[in-house]
């Protein structure tokens, strides 16, 4: 049976009717909006607008999910749209999307609508319900972890492009028995959006950080320290675009260096977060040259280790170096960082070498020892 409406916090969701089509029209036109939805028309017409309210949406209802219009409950405008598709009986599980209007962005919106949505479902006999968003899609991703669901993994290219092309998607679950949210973060946001020392500004690294990124990792001395693939153009776009997607997962929290009086861009920094239960994190870092011998990395492994320590919770940092590498051997130490191995062979050298790794340990001064 169909529900005329649900009410959430500060929102209800209602059925569609022609009345939304002006709204309808606005909103999915809207580029962010034919960016990560690609099987919504774009141009967004008004007759597509009408198909939805008369055939869509009703057709959704007919396979067992749900189309509902996102509404403020004070002066019911079209706040966006949200409903269940994909069900599968047989396995009490659907597949919740949304979108929100240009105009109601910012307001939590997103994650209100999706936590009435899935609380809805739950009642209604569904049991597991899945949230699919592009691996560059970090907004989505945030209101998936906010309204209560699991990041469970990558879906090698399982959707569709915009271009004609396929993008991977990270698949978000949460279970009837889940709480409601929010989900618990591996890798918290930076206190304030960013970390300073009133000399260096370190603050996630961004889309428009790409040409400094790219240009840092080209430099022979940055190539000659580091080990992996080459950064290409290519590379350097993805590593760029998937920050806050590695950032949500866990797995990788990386920063752009700054000149704090200027905004400059000094270099880059990370953190690693690959030894989980260890409890054990790795830094990396480079500097373009300009910004090389005023301590400027020393105060940015300084704070990016404050940091792990105190919001994350990692008891070892490590961080390795190249023999030959004595100018990050002396960061490093001026740190706080002891030596603490040489380990032959360790690193894959570009030319299908082996290349030996200096080791170094700082532990989280709250540790008991």
């Amino acid at each position: 049976m169909t529900p005329d409406t649900i009410t959430g916090d500060g929102i209800r969701l209602r059925l569609w009717t022609m009345d939304d089509v002006d709204d309808l029209i606005n909103a999915c036109n809207d580029p962010d909006i034919a960016r990560w939805l690609p099987l919504i028309p774009h141009p967004y017409t008004e007759e597509a607008a009408r198909w939805w309210v008369e055939e869509g949406a009703p057709a959704a209802w007919r396979e067992g999910g749900a189309a509902f219009g996102i509404v403020d409950v004070g002066t019911q405008k079209v706040l966006g749209g949200i409903g269940i598709t994909n069900v599968q009986a047989g396995r009490n599980q659907g597949e919740v999307g949304y979108w929100v209007a240009p105009w109601a962005r910012g307001r939590g919106v997103a994650t209100r609508g999706t936590t009435t949505m899935a609380e809805w479902a739950f009642r209604n006999g569904l049991y597991r319900l899945e949230l699919l968003a592009a691996r560059e899609n970090w907004v989505s991703q945030r209101v998936a972890l906010g309204a209560g669901f699991t990041r469970e993994g990558v879906r090698r290219e399982g959707g569709p492009s915009r271009d004609g092309g396929r993008q991977d998607l990270v698949a978000f679950i949460r279970l009837a028995g889940d709480a409601p949210g929010p989900a618990e973060r591996i890798l918290p946001d930076l206190p304030g959006g960013h970390l300073t020392d009133g000399v260096v500004r370190l603050r996630p690294m961004r889309p428009d950080d790409v040409d400094d990124f790219y240009a840092l990792n080209q430099l022979p001395e940055v190539i000659n320290t580091s080990f992996g693939p080459l950064v290409t153009p290519e590379v350097a776009r993805q590593r760029t675009e998937r920050v806050q997607n590695d950032w949500l997962a866990g797995d990788r929290a990386e920063c752009t260096i700054q000149d704090a009086a200027t905004g400059a861009f000094a270099g880059n920094i990370s953190l690693y977060y690959w030894a989980r239960q260890q409890r054990e994190a790795m830094l990396g870092y480079s500097l373009r040259p300009e910004f090389r011998g005023k301590g400027i990395a020393t105060r940015a492994v300084n704070l990016l280790s404050r940091w792990a320590f105190e919001n994350v919770g990692v008891v070892r940092l490590i961080a390795g170096t190249f023999p030959e590498n004595r100018a990050s051997q002396r960061v490093l130490e001026r740190a706080g960082f002891t030596r603490e191995g040489y380990l032959k062979a360790a690193l894959p050298g570009r030319d299908g070498s082996r290349i030996d790794d200096i080791r170094f340990v700082r532990l989280n001064p709250n540790l008991a020892m």
